[in-house]
């Protein structure tokens, strides 16, 4: 009985197995047609295009500039060379430094170790300076940036006269026993008129006379806070409280006081009348 059964299952294997069989063969056959034919497609040739004509967009780059002014690219050189020396010149040639000096002064009169922040004191400082250095500025600009730009000056020129003012401005506030001092240091002859002296001797003598003229206004400044301290002493001595700082009790009346006589305007009136 087991063998009339295989007997019977054997065909039916084999009919199956036939049909995969030409089954793999159609498939084959049509993937190779599809193949042969995308091929035959894609090597078809295309003929070459015609060039276009060139188009003039007006796009040009002109790097001489022309004309008798300077090029933009000297003029962007010139401009980064003066970003790179603006702060000496700054700190040398204004009066940044007199105004920095006398508010930071101010600031350890009243017993504030960090308040203002440093970067306020400067920037009160530097819109300070550029409201007293406006006419210098102004003036700079009308007879050598302005004739530079439209080429009427070379840089040369332009410098030399660029520095007139700023020699002006530092003439008219620099003590002559300064200028000889640095005269005398250099070991060089006495100048035989103010407009003879040197940028290298002027400018050194500029800044002691600004120094000194700061340190005069801060020791103005530091006596009334000074008094306050100096009272609020001897008051906590007699109470016999004198393990108590005394800058404690006595900060809130320097605050006070500086407010009442509005200090902050006293300071910056004081300032610009120092240049007029």
């Amino acid at each position: 009985m087991q063998h009339t059964h295989d007997t019977a299952v054997s065909p039916a294997r084999r009919w199956i197995g036939r049909a995969l069989l030409l089954t793999a063969v159609v498939l084959a056959l049509a993937l190779t047609h599809l193949v042969l034919t995308a091929t035959g497609a894609h090597a078809d040739l295309v003929d070459p295009a015609d060039p276009a004509a060139p188009v003039d967009d007006g796009i040009s780059i002109d790097i001489g500039g022309g004309g008798d002014g300077p090029t933009s690219s000297i003029v962007v050189l010139l401009g980064i060379t003066l970003l790179s020396v603006a702060p000496s010149l700054l700190l040398l040639m204004t009066s940044f430094t007199k105004i920095l000096v006398v508010l930071s002064i101010t600031r350890n009169a009243l017993g504030l170790q960090s308040v203002p922040p440093n970067q306020v004191l400067a920037g009160i400082a530097l819109f300070l300076s550029i409201f007293i250095m406006g006419p210098v500025l102004t003036s700079i600009n009308d007879i050598a940036v302005q004739p530079f730009l439209a080429g009427d000056l070379d840089f040369a020129g332009a410098l030399d006269q660029g520095s007139g003012p700023l020699r002006d401005f530092m003439l008219a506030h620099t003590r002559e026993s300064d200028i000889a001092l640095i005269t005398r240091a250099a070991e060089a002859e006495n100048p035989a008129d103010p407009q003879s002296v040197p940028l290298m001797t002027l400018i050194p003598a500029f800044l002691l006379s600004e120094l000194r003229a700061a340190f005069i206004i801060g020791f103005v400044i530091f006596l009334p806070f000074l008094v306050i301290d100096l009272v609020i002493s001897a008051s906590l001595m007699s109470l016999g409280m004198m393990m108590l700082p005394p800058i404690i009790i006595s900060l809130p009346f320097k605050l006070l006081l500086f407010v009442l006589v509005d200090g902050w305007s006293l300071i910056v009136t004081a300032l610009i009348g120092s240049y007029r």
